[in-house]
Order: C-alpha cells, then sequence, then structure tokens
C-alpha cells in the first residue's frame, strides 16, 4: 500500500449525484458531461499513475462562461473541484478525489488574437504549449517555456506549476513569460489579471497565481510573451566518465558568466535508454552527458562555444562534440524530450522534481548514488542542469510487493536532500499529492500558515483542488472552517 493518504470522499455528496449531473447538464448541455463510471475512469489519474481514484463527474466547457456556471453550481453545491489540463502532471496534480468534479479544458484550445507588433498571444488555455509556438511561427517568433510533455501539456497546466523546460536558463520559466490571465473564481466571478501592457502597480497578483496549481481560481485564457526566433542555434555534446565531474562543469559554466540557452544532463542508464528509443548519436560509454545549447548569430555562437569548450576541456571529457547541421541538432533534442518515455520502456519509475544550487550538484549527486545503493532501487538522472532542476528518475516494479514504498522513501528523502543544500522541494513539476506532506521540510508553522491565508481569501470553502499543496490535516482542518488549528 502506498505511503500517499487519499482523502475519504463525503457520502452525503456522492448520494446526490443524479441532482448533481442533473444541475451540470442544464448549464453546458449533456454533452460537455461525463457522468459513466467506466468513462470517468479515463480521468481518475495524471502522468503521476501510481495514484488513482475516478471522480464523480467530468464536465467539458468550451468558454469562460461555462467554466463560470460549472463553478457557480459547484460552489452552491458544495462539490470539490479540480482543474485539469491535458493531465501531464508528474506530481499528481490533477489526481480527482471520489467526490469531486474534473473540470478540463481540452476544448478551450483556440488563439484568440496575436500582436506580432507588441510581442503577444492571447490563447485559451487548453490549448498546447507547442501548439503556441506553432501558430506564431509564421510571424518569426516563438513561445519560451518549453517542458518535455509540450507536444501535449497545456497552457493552463504549465501556468498551474508554473513550467519550464531545456530552453528556461535563458528565457525564464511561465512567469517570466506570462503576461495576464482570465480567471475564474470558484463562486463563478470572471477577473481579468495583467494583460497585454507593461506591468500593472499594486499587488503582484499574477505572481502569486502562477504556480499555485489550481488553488485560487481556474485559469480559462492567458496573455503571453512571444519572442523573436533567434538567428541560428547549436548545441554540442560532452561526454565524462563520472557524474560528479559533469556536474563541476555545469557549476564553471555558470560561474564563468557564459549564458547558453539550455544545459541539460543525463547520466549513462538515461543515455542508453534515449539512444535506444530515439537513435539520437549519443555516446554511451561515458558515465555522464550535458548537452549544452548557445544561440545567436554565427560569430556569437562560435565565440561562446570555444568559451564552453575551454571551460570542459578543465574536467577531461571523453566526448567533445558539436551539431554540424539542423539534423543532429534535431536529433539531439529528440532524444531529450524523448527521455521519459523511453525510461518507461525500461521499468516503472517516479520521476521527482527538486531544484538545488549548481555549486551543490556533484555532492548531491553522489548521494543520490549513495542513497540508490541502501534503497536498492535504481535512478536514472535527466534533468536540467543550468538552474538546478533535478529530475532523478527512481525506478522501481509496481508489482512486487513493498517496491513503490521504498521508491516514495527514497524519493522523499531525495527531495528533503534538495531542502538541506539550500534548495527547494519542486522546480516545475508542483507539488501536488506528491510533494504536500514534505512542506513541512521546507516550511515552518508560521510560513504555512500565511500561504493558507491567502487560499482562505481566493477560496473561503476550499473546495478548488483539494488534498494538494498543504499537508492533509491542514487541508482537512481549513476546508471544515477550522482556522486556528489549520497550520
Amino acid at each position: 500500500m502506498s505511503l500517499v493518504e487519499m482523502p475519504k470522499a463525503d457520502g452525503a455528496i456522492l448520494s446526490r449525484k443524479p441532482e448533481i449531473v442533473a444541475a451540470l447538464q442544464s448549464a453546458i448541455g449533456k454533452d460537455g458531461v461525463i457522468h459513466d463510471p467506466e468513462e470517468t475512469l479515463a480521468y481518475e489519474c495524471d502522468a503521476l499513475t501510481a495514484y488513482r481514484c475516478p471522480p464523480l463527474a467530468v464536465c467539458l466547457p468550451r468558454s469562460t462562461h461555462e467554466v463560470s456556471a460549472i463553478l457557480r453550481i459547484c460552489s452552491e453545491m458544495g462539490l470539490p473541484v479540480i482543474p485539469r489540463g491535458a493531465g501531464t502532471s508528474l506530481a499528481g496534480g490533477a489526481l480527482p478525489t471520489a467526490d469531486s468534479i474534473v473540470i478540463g479544458v481540452a476544448r478551450m484550445n483556440q488563439v484568440l488574437e496575436a500582436d506580432y507588433d507588441n510581442r503577444f498571444v492571447r490563447v485559451q488555455a487548453g490549448i498546447t504549449n507547442l501548439s503556441v509556438s506553432g501558430n506564431v511561427a509564421e510571424g518569426g517568433f516563438f513561445y519560451a517555456p518549453d517542458p518535455s510533455s509540450q507536444l501535449a501539456c497545456a497552457i493552463s497546466g504549465n501556468i498551474a506549476m508554473n513550467s519550464g523546460g531545456a530552453h528556461c536558463l535563458k528565457y525564464g520559466v511561465t512567469t517570466n513569460n506570462l503576461l495576464g490571465v482570465t480567471m475564474v473564481m470558484m463562486d463563478g466571478e470572471v477577473v481579468e489579471i495583467g494583460g497585454a501592457h507593461l506591468d500593472p502597480s499594486g499587488l503582484d497578483l499574477l505572481g502569486i497565481i502562477c504556480g499555485s496549481e489550481g488553488q485560487f481560481g481556474m485559469v480559462t485564457e492567458a496573455v503571453l510573451k512571444i519572442l523573436p526566433k533567434p538567428e541560428g542555434a547549436r548545441p554540442i555534446l560532452l561526454g565524462f566518465d563520472a557524474n560528479e565531474v559533469a556536474g563541476a562543469c555545469v557549476a564553471d559554466i555558470i560561474k564563468s558568466g557564459v549564458l547558453p540557452v539550455a544545459m541539460e544532463f543525463m547520466d549513462n542508464p538515461a543515455i542508453i535508454a534515449c539512444e535506444n528509443f530515439a537513435h539520437a548519436g549519443y555516446p554511451t560509454d561515458v558515465e555522464a552527458l550535458l548537452i549544452v545549447e548557445v544561440e545567436g548569430s554565427e560569430a556569437e555562437i562560435a565565440e561562446q562555444l570555444e568559451k564552453i569548450k575551454a571551460i570542459a576541456a578543465r574536467h577531461n571529457p571523453q566526448v567533445m562534440r558539436e551539431s554540424n547541421s539542423a539534423v543532429q541538432s534535431d536529433l539531439i533534442w529528440k532524444g531529450r524530450k524523448a527521455a521519459f518515455g523511453a525510461m518507461g520502456q525500461i521499468a516503472d519509475y517516479m520521476c521527482m522534481d527538486g531544484t538545488i544550487p549548481t555549486s551543490r550538484l556533484p555532492e548531491v549527486l553522489r548521494r543520490m548514488q549513495e542513497m540508490s545503493a541502501d534503497y536498492g532501487l535504481g535512478v536514472a538522472n535527466v534533468f536540467h542542469a543550468g538552474d538546478g532542476n533535478l529530475h532523478p528518475l527512481i525506478l522501481f516494479d509496481a508489482n512486487k510487493p513493498g517496491d513503490l514504498e521504498k521508491c516514495e522513501a527514497f524519493g522523499a528523502d531525495i527531495l528533503k536532500l534538495c531542502v538541506e543544500v539550500g534548495g527547494c522541494l519542486t522546480g516545475e513539476h508542483g507539488v501536488g499529492i506528491e510533494k504536500r506532506d514534505l512542506m513541512v521540510h521546507q516550511y515552518n508553522e508560521a510560513d504555512l500558515e500565511i500561504q493558507m491565508r491567502v487560499k482562505d481569501v481566493f477560496d473561503p470553502k476550499w473546495l478548488l483542488n483539494p488534498a494538494k499543496v498543504f499537508p492533509m490535516q491542514a487541508s482537512h482542518s481549513r476546508r471544515h472552517g477550522n482556522r486556528r488549528e489549520a497550520a
């Protein structure tokens, strides 16, 4: 049995299912409401598949107006709501409860406005990350955040988890590329925050909404910053005989003042899996591989790569190979983007997400290997090395009794290590259910109380995305109106 506690369903809500379904159908039509138990199974989990729970019903609205109508009904009837993008969360951020209504934005996938002069695009929140760049490519622009799941993940989920991606080292994560949102509050009120203009005066509400994991409201539209495509880009592969050496090289590149557009790390298990899957031309006889990409004019690319090669040479790389064509560059990134899927062919795995100071990379990589030996579970590392955003993949056998529990405990120790060395519990996957009970290792009681008071303001009944982010007992107390004992 998993160590993660699942919330119990409210029996009174379950007994009212026919009444609830009828009310939702009256608001958005029968074709927008899924309530057959067999069909709701498709929404019982997100990409963190170790935990499952079918919802009471699923709503698939097509507009902000319909989302508002659904939330108004849910608020009046006291129904928990699970906002859902594409279900690619790796922290259980879109996991339903049995008495909840999932509101998915998959049908809200249109570009509403593209303004190249002012460099922004307004989209519905269900559009996929990659589709944003695809829709503005003809104008010579792109959207910078590029998580590995960008082919499938929705902008709503990117905003909820403040997603990053390989190129966040130079361009930042979602919060650095988000200009405004249209958000529906739990009572159905529609609010506009930020927009296609300079930063507004007053409280930075957009800053707390981005990364809030659907705890404050449901984002239905977003205004995103778009950037001109760079003149050119080129990756280089650097192979090393030890993880710690690759980590030291990363730290030295960052300290030098050179700013690559991306710097990705893979250890040997990940290298072999990705090469077998994507045939990207990776060297499989090295223990660690760095993909470092720079961009700009040909002269700028050449100058930056010379500096990076000089730094790497001090660490005695076994491989130093520049891409010499667009095809090679695409293959290099195809291999990296396929990492999670490639590892899935080898074993069940749980993907962690913690962030550390880059100067501590060598130490943390060594200690993770020691933990791996102690737990008797393999670990493959593939992550955004440039900003210290780790994604260790813990390998286990879901059919072997006790393996899931060992995996969870191993993962918890990795995340505690991240906090111990001066980092944090999450970089871009969010807290969800996976890390909610570890929040006490990063925040004290007063810190958590302040955070929960912010949620009180936006969602007084604590109906939005229940059992996420905050420790279970705190969430339960808050939902039942106990403000003093919740922390």
